[in-house]
């Protein structure tokens, strides 16, 4: 028994070591982005390596904020106050992103519930497609995607890059398989005391699958803040920039300030960082539940 013990206390340690090295690993490019952005221009290029700001300084946030400006926003053809333009792409990716978050948690929940729950004809062949279409690089349908957005009129708008998130495959698939363990007992139940669909789907449904949809809200919030390639084809114009296609053009054709790029890549991780803080205990329990199920 003591032997047993043993073996698992070594195995404990060598895995506790090995999560901090991967840890350090994976936190060592955000540390080092976080601290260069309040490095002065002589720490950056020092030829030894500065790992912690020597003088401390926001120089590199204000040139960023103050080389281009532009309305902060517009609603209905009005234009808001004028200021930074940094603030104006920080608030198009936040309102991207969340959107595109909240509208593929809605269809993916209801397409998963239906898959899981309901029996109609064609169900499997629709399950085997979006399995299919998990298979494809999006690169492959990125021009009939333009093609539709352009039939649409909405090239140059925000809405360009929300709604070919909003079919996204692996949600459906996410939600299907949470939906599985739903108790059918609980269905008909509802059903028998009068509930209709909606009302089922609200009482009953979005509860158990809650921790399902907190991570799907954190992963399609991350795929579409960092899906610069989509931003990059649906979007040309300055107002419509997400954060991170506009610090790309901050940058010099022959030199890049190093300072400012960094300045600007804190800026875009924050609403990231905040977003996974807010739904990490329903990120943990649905990460938790799948390896379970599976």
């Amino acid at each position: 028994m003591k032997s047993r013990n043993k073996q698992i206390s070594f195995y404990g340690v060598i895995s506790t070591i090995l999560l901090v090295i991967i840890a350090i690993l994976f936190l060592f490019p955000l540390y080092w982005i976080i601290t260069g952005a309040f490095k002065t221009g002589a720490d950056i290029y020092a030829n030894e390596v500065v790992w912690f700001p020597r003088e401390w300084t926001l120089k590199n946030f204000e040139l960023m904020l103050n080389k281009r400006t532009s309305p902060l926003f517009e609603i209905f053809g009005m234009q808001g106050p004028v200021g930074p333009a940094a603030y104006r792409w920080l608030i198009n990716t936040v309102v991207m992103s969340a959107g595109a978050m909240v509208l593929t948690c809605l269809t993916a929940s209801m397409a998963g519930y239906a898959l899981a729950k309901k029996r109609f004809r064609g169900r499997s062949i629709i399950f085997g497609l979006i399995v299919c279409a998990m298979a494809l690089p999006k690169q492959v349908i990125l021009i009939p995607l333009l093609k539709e957005m352009a039939a649409l009129n909405l090239t140059d708008t925000l809405w360009a890059v929300i709604l070919p998130t909003v079919g996204w495959p692996f949600g459906v698939f996410l939600m299907k398989q949470f939906s599985e363990s739903i108790p059918g007992e609980m269905l008909e139940a509802a059903r028998i005391d009068g509930a209709g669909e909606l009302r089922t789907f609200n009482t009953v449904v979005l509860p158990l699958v809650k921790p399902g949809i907190g991570a799907l809200a954190i992963f399609t919030f991350i795929n579409a803040w960092n899906d610069y390639f989509m931003q990059l084809v649906m979007l040309s114009s300055n107002e419509q920039y997400t954060i991170s296609m506009g610090i790309s053009t901050l940058m010099g054709e022959s030199t890049i300030d190093m300072g400012v790029l960094m300045a600007g890549s804190a800026l875009a991780a924050a609403p990231i960082i905040v977003v996974f803080l807010i739904f990490q205990k329903y990120f943990t329990q649905g990460i938790t539940m799948g390896a379970v199920k599976g």
